[in-house]
């Protein structure tokens, strides 16, 4: 792949080959948190796509539960206070659970009796227990912000510290894509969650006990007819909450991962499609999806079970004490008793219950999975590879010079603004560096100038034996849609071979359109692009390679030496080949200050300036004869830009150049104006008669500082 710029899934800012792994935290430990610690956590060794989520799948709820206790213990250890006076309120709520079932009873038996003035007396004490739920529940819910809003708390910092200590520990490219999800899901599920189940398990202990304690003061046979298939329904739903808090951790581990893998490969997009590993990636999220929803389809199963269990201790007691109510009648239990024992299992109990297993089955697995995944020891994904998904092979090195990584060249996005639409980055394919063209030589030494490469003629210039144009569009439309303004319209456009040609228009009228046309990453709507007598459209990316080089605005700089870098497209150069190229871009005081061309290369300690010498160092020495410059110099100082263009004009080849200052018009053969209407094209002299576009904007160029525009 021929171009070079760009930061992709290589680089350490966009988390490619290089990978991270997760630091020690230090052992953090929030005191306002109650005392959640961090025991450290490893990342998984390189070498191949792969889930975090693979030992929580194989994991249990009990193993989780050990480790998630001393923590929970620490924490709840912490609020001895707001507990007792949760339970003093939750009492209250059991003498309410008492006194409704009770005083219900007594009423009927009362009425039945033709007492109507007791029975009265114990529909009001019914009516005031009822009445008491306002307060309590007021009172509950004040206690219970001390439980969650510290864990809330504790959790986030816990997150941070570890993701900071993550990225402290790995550098620039450690960053911990899964604390996104920890940080504002995984966070938010564990409060939720521990909310709910704080309310739940509280209000079924104390409503059980004031139920159980009624049914057992109205007559001890009923607690026969009822515990039996309660207990029963109750167990069959416990012995469910195992799996269920792993197949929950697997679903939770499957979302991650698949969000992670998402993320990357957002973030190498331009990389995959260079390598030609697209469909490598494709594969892995299609595994990653289909991981996702066995774990869902697990967690759907035995929710069906919990389901069944909630059925049977739910509805069970009810019929159970229907059917026994001859057999209780006979045993001396009046009606009055019947109904206030049906009252304890409708009104009080079996909602207790329901809202416990559906509690426990959701939030409390769910608050198990997640306490473990933000304080365990693997919460982190498995870092990327550190090796390209398919291997490329590099010529041997020599002079010094190692063999270039397997990454991706240089490919970038349109920068010229609103006409090119497309939302992608230019891709120019890029697993053959040296784009499958045949060398002659090698460069000179004393000028680093690459040598000429031999590429097969055009077919119809062949035939005719002319020469073929570097550059002809003929008739060539492209527009972003049926209805849609064409960017280009009927364009024709012929350089020759060795012309320096520059492109000049406003911002977003189709000059990064246009180079990427030529590049063969875009195809016309209509008309022909041939570089070099060749058709572009369609051709394979190796034959690309071999016909240009595309350096974008953002250049790509990798991982690895000064030296890798810039012999990128050339693997054979030599050690002289190289300074000598470094020399005349002006890139020998860089290569100096970092350490010589052995020494490594951090992408995010250079500024854009210092990358796009970089890549267009790499691009001079490449052998493809077509050189295109998209605002490739557009973060170097004027005098910087100037040395850089006359240099790579010196190179064999042809040269097209989307210009940032006037002053690159100035220095080509020929300049293209763009304007949205009409093409004009002719040397800078010819076109301050014939374009008043380029008279404005040469006449602002002079009118400001020099060599600005």
């Amino acid at each position: 792949m021929t171009a070079a710029g760009y930061h992709g899934a290589a680089s350490p800012e966009a988390g490619g080959p290089g990978g991270s792994r997760d630091g020690e935290s230090g052992g953090f430990r929030d005191g306002e948190s109650g005392g959640f610690r961090d025991r450290g956590s490893r990342g998984g060794k390189p070498g191949g796509f792969r889930d975090e989520g693979s030992r929580g799948c194989r994991d249990d709820g009990a193993g989780t539960l050990r480790r998630v206790a001393p923590s929970a213990r620490r924490f709840l250890g912490r609020r001895k206070g707001v507990l007792v006076r949760l339970a003093l309120w939750s009492l209250a709520e059991s003498g309410q659970a008492f006194l409704v079932g009770y005083g219900v009873a007594h009423a009927v038996d009362a009425f039945l009796a033709g007492d109507t003035r007791r029975g009265l007396l114990w529909l009001a004490v019914a009516l005031v227990a009822v009445l008491s739920g306002a307060p309590v529940v007021r009172g509950v819910f004040a206690q219970l912000a001390g439980l969650t809003e510290p864990l809330r708390d504790g959790l986030v910092r816990h997150a941070v510290d570890r993701s900071m200590a993550r990225a402290a520990a790995t550098g620039s490219g450690g960053t911990d894509r899964a604390a996104v999800s920890r940080l504002t899901n995984q966070v938010e599920i564990a409060r939720d969650s521990f909310a709910g189940l704080v309310l739940t398990l509280r209000s079924f202990v104390f409503t059980a006990a004031g139920a159980l304690l009624g049914l057992l003061s109205l007559a001890p046979a009923l607690l026969v007819v009822v515990l039996p298939p309660l207990a029963g329904g109750l167990a069959l739903f416990l012995v469910t909450l195992r799996p269920m808090a792993a197949a929950q951790r697997r679903a939770l581990a499957a979302d991650e991962a698949l969000g992670d893998h998402a993320a990357r490969s957002r973030a190498a997009l331009r990389d995959l499609t260079a390598c030609g590993t697209g469909p490598e990636a494709e594969r892995r999220g299609g595994e990653l999806v289909d991981d996702a929803a066995a774990a869902a389809r697990l967690l759907a199963g035995w929710a069906a079970v919990r389901t069944a269990a909630l059925g049977v201790a739910g509805h069970l007691p009810v019929l159970a004490l229907l059917a026994a109510v001859p057999w209780l009648r006979g045993r001396g239990v009046s009606a009055g008793v019947l109904l206030g024992a049906f009252t304890y299992l409708v009104q009080s109990l079996l909602p207790a219950l329901h809202t416990l297993m559906t509690a426990l089955g959701t939030a409390g697995a769910r608050l198990l999975v997640v306490l473990d995944r933000i304080l365990g020891p693997d919460s982190a994904p498995v870092p990327m590879p550190e090796r390209d998904p398919v291997p490329v092979p590099v010529p041997a090195a020599r002079d010094g010079v190692r063999p270039t990584p397997a990454s991706p060249a240089a490919v970038g996005a349109d920068r010229a603004g609103g006409a090119d639409r497309t939302g992608g980055a230019d891709r120019t394919g890029g697993a053959d560096r040296t784009g499958g063209a045949d060398r002659t030589g090698g460069t000179d030494p004393l000028g680093g100038r690459p040598a000429d490469v031999r590429l097969p003629a055009g077919d119809a210039h062949r035939a005719s034996g002319r020469p073929a144009a570097a550059v002809e569009l003929r008739s060539v439309t492209l527009s972003y849609g049926v209805r849609a303004e064409p960017v280009l319209d009927s364009l024709d456009l012929n350089v020759a071979p060795g012309e320096h040609l520059a492109v000049v228009g406003p911002s977003g009228i189709g000059k990064s359109t246009l180079t990427r046309l030529i590049a063969g990453t875009l195809a016309p709507s209509g008309g022909e692009v041939r570089v070099a007598g060749r058709p572009v459209t369609g051709r394979p990316t190796a034959e690309l390679a071999a016909l240009r080089v595309l350096v974008p605005q953002e250049a790509y700089v990798f991982s690895g030496t000064v030296g890798e870098n810039i012999a990128y497209l050339r693997p054979d150069a030599c050690r002289a080949e190289l300074d000598a190229a470094a020399r005349v871009l002006g890139l020998r005081p860089l290569i100096e200050r970092l350490g010589g061309l052995d020494a490594p290369v951090r992408p995010a300690e250079l500024t854009h300036g210092e990358r796009q010498l970089v890549a267009l160092t790499r691009a001079y020495l490449s052998p493809a004869p077509l050189l295109l410059l998209d605002e490739a110099t557009c973060h170097l100082d004027p005098a910087s830009e100037a040395r850089a263009e006359e240099a790579l004009a010196r190179r064999p080849g042809t040269v097209l150049v989307v210009a940032h200052r006037l002053s690159s018009a100035v220095r080509a053969d020929r300049v293209l104006v763009l304007d949205g209407v009409e093409a004009v094209c002719g040397t800078h002299e010819e076109l301050l008669d014939r374009s008043p576009l380029y008279r404005d904007l040469t006449g602002h160029w002079h009118a400001g500082p020099l060599g600005q525009a």
